[in-house]
């Protein structure tokens, strides 16, 4: 049990670091258009990365990271529901990625019609897969470690209710103290 406690700065890093990362790839070009035939390369006017991003899994990604947050000032239940949550997205997430490789050419031909096209995948694509497989691995050790990890304090929980003054014997409420100042009485006279 000491041994998982160690894990919750490590794991929750690593997990809002995949979902950085794949949030952020997912808003680059997963893929360029290259045209088939040299002779339409000018008509497409070189490489163009028109449609080759996938904006689910953007969603997705920042689903994957505001749950890592809420993980990391919640209690109990709640927060292993979140944790499942944002694996749940994690692997959503990764589904998505993969099946981009068989459609992202069929949409960047349909966003380029006049030549046919072959894409060439990117850099960002390789990195927002990274990110999503170490997403879904840091999600699925958040939902199995969650009970072990420290909690935060129940002293940063807003109030329930408010406190109760005790130390006052009379009726008078501060309301009355303040109207009773504004008229030009003494509040404190007649107190012993």
């Amino acid at each position: 049990m000491a041994e998982r406690r160690r894990t919750f700065v490590p794991v929750a890093g690593l997990g809002l670091a995949s979902a950085t990362l794949l949030t952020v790839a997912s808003t680059k070009a997963w893929a360029t258009a290259r045209a088939v035939d040299e002779a339409d390369d000018l008509l497409l006017g070189g490489p163009t990365d028109t449609g080759g991003q996938v904006p689910l899994v953007t969603a997705l990604g920042l689903v994957v990271l505001a749950t890592w947050g809420v993980v990391l000032v919640t209690r109990g239940r709640f927060r292993r529901l979140v944790s499942a949550l944002g694996a749940f997205a994690a692997v959503s997430a990764l589904g998505v990625a993969i099946s981009a490789y068989w459609l992202l050419p069929d949409l960047l031909q349909t966003q380029v019609w006049l030549v046919e096209v072959t894409a060439d995948y990117t850099g960002w694509y390789v990195a927002g897969l990274v990110g999503a497989v170490v997403a879904v691995v840091a999600s699925a050790l958040g939902v199995a470690w969650v009970p072990d990890w420290p909690e935060m304090g129940s002293r940063y929980d807003a109030p329930s209710a408010p406190a109760v003054d005790d130390s006052r014997t009379d009726d008078q409420s501060n309301l009355d103290l303040w109207k009773a100042i504004d008229e030009g009485r003494d509040p404190t006279q007649g107190r012993s």
